[in-house]
Order: C-alpha cells, then structure tokens, then sequence
C-alpha cells in the first residue's frame, strides 16, 4: 500500500513575492518563520510552499535557519488556482468572539470571496474607533491562516465594520442577487440559488434580525429566504448557506 505524500506546509508571506525569484533565496518574514522553525520544527531541506496572496504560490525548500532568520530557495511557481467560480460576499452580524472567528474561517475555507462583518440591533458586541480596527485586523489574520490551511492563493479581505442600515445603503443590493437569511419564510435558499447564485449571503446575529430589519433588507432589494425547518446557531447558518450554494451553483457539485 503506498504512503500518502505528506503535504507541504504552506505559508502566506507578507513580502511580494514574484516568479523571477525562482532560483533564488529569501528570508521569510517574522511570523513564517517562526510558524516554520517554533511551531512546525521543520529542518534545513525541508519543502514548504509560499504564496502572497495575488494568486499561484511557490515551491521552496528551508535553506537556513539561524537565531536571527530562516532562508527559503524558490524551486519553482505554479499559477495554480483555488477560488470559487463564484464571487460570493458573506455579511456577518458580528458574533462574540470565539463564534465571529469560527464564522470567518470556515467561510475562507467554502471559498466567500469577501466577508463584511456588519452590526445589527441584536448584536451582543458593539464595535467602533480603535476596537473595530483591532477586531478586523485580527478577523484578517484569521483568513490568512484558513488560506494557508485549506490551499487558497488569494486571500478574501474583511471589510471595515459598518451597521446593517450603511452595508444596504452603500448600494450593495442594488442590481444584484442577494440573499438574507429569515427563518420562517417560505422561500428557500436552495430555490433561490438555483434560479441563480447570490452575489451575497446576509447572516444576521446570535439573537437574529429584527423584522425592521428583514424589512429594510428587502426594501433595499434583498431576498428573504429560509434555511430549513431548524433554527441554525448564527456562527452556523453562514457556513451552511456556503455549503449549500457550492454544492448547488459552485465548485462542490
């Protein structure tokens, strides 16, 4: 029986990088190098795979390591690619901590090409100013290591925390298909997705929208559509509405 090959670890670099390195030797920065050598204890010679988030990634071998920085040669670029056929934004109501990470990560993994982390007027968690920003940084890092986990080149960017009422008023339903997740309405997501994809899923918070909300929503031109007939856990419901739509309209079928 024929051992599985061990996959390359692989590691996002917050350098540029570019295929006319191949051949050629960088440093990792920092938190790649210490991921490498600290946490993974990966050795001289070992193979790993880079990528910066503009698409395709690079095979590389640890070149050296000191206490001051780890050297990795360029083997090779492939322009390989991992993204959905679908350009699907996920607009999260933002969730207590540990629930808002879960939330983000798995949809990294499902392949959301955005994510826009809104507040609603159930939200357990006011964010503004300093907090925001610090949240969406960390929200950020979080979708960098779900690409370094799961095989994607480009990385979803999180967009600055905005209330429900400034997502829909920037324009954001205008002309396109979006979905907004309400328990007990008829219409379901899977109807909905197979007459034709969303642009965007809206998932709201741990104590659901409120029914100015969903009416505001589709005022602005969102689509009110059901998840089946339990009641998802708020951290739940966006993965399941990813899963459905890939497995529907996308790259899971």
């Amino acid at each position: 029986m024929q051992t599985p090959t061990r996959p390359r670890p692989r590691f996002h670099s917050t350098k540029p990088l570019d295929a006319a390195l191949v051949g050629t030797a960088i440093e990792l920065d920092e938190h790649a190098a210490h991921h490498a050598v600290r946490v993974l204890r990966l050795s001289r010679g070992d193979a790993i795979t880079l990528f910066d988030g503009t698409g395709g990634e690079y095979a590389a071998t640890l070149a050296g390591i000191t206490k001051r920085s780890v050297t990795a040669a360029i083997d090779g670029f492939d322009a390989v690619e991992r993204e959905s056929p679908l350009r699907i934004a996920l607009v999260q109501a933002v969730l207590a901590a540990d629930a808002m990470d879960y939330a983000i990560r798995k949809a990294v993994e499902l392949g959301a090409a955005a994510i826009a982390p809104v507040t609603c007027a159930r939200s357990q968690m006011s964010l503004d100013g300093e907090r925001a920003r610090k949240r969406v940084a960390h929200w950020q890092s979080i979708a960098v290591a779900a690409c370094e986990q799961c095989g994607r080149n480009r990385i979803p960017a999180i967009a600055s925390v905005v209330s429900l009422s400034t997502w829909l008023g920037a324009g954001a339903t205008r002309n396109e298909r979006v979905a907004i997740a309400a328990p007990g309405v008829k219409l379901s997501l899977r109807a909905f997705v197979v007459e034709a994809p969303p642009s965007a899923v809206v998932i709201g918070p741990e104590g659901g929208f409120t029914e100015d909300e969903i009416a505001m929503a589709v005022a602005a031109g969102a689509v009110a559509v059901g998840m089946g007939p339990r009641v998802l856990r708020a951290e739940t419901a966006g993965v399941a509405a990813l899963a459905m739509i890939a497995v529907l309209a996308g790259d899971a079928r």
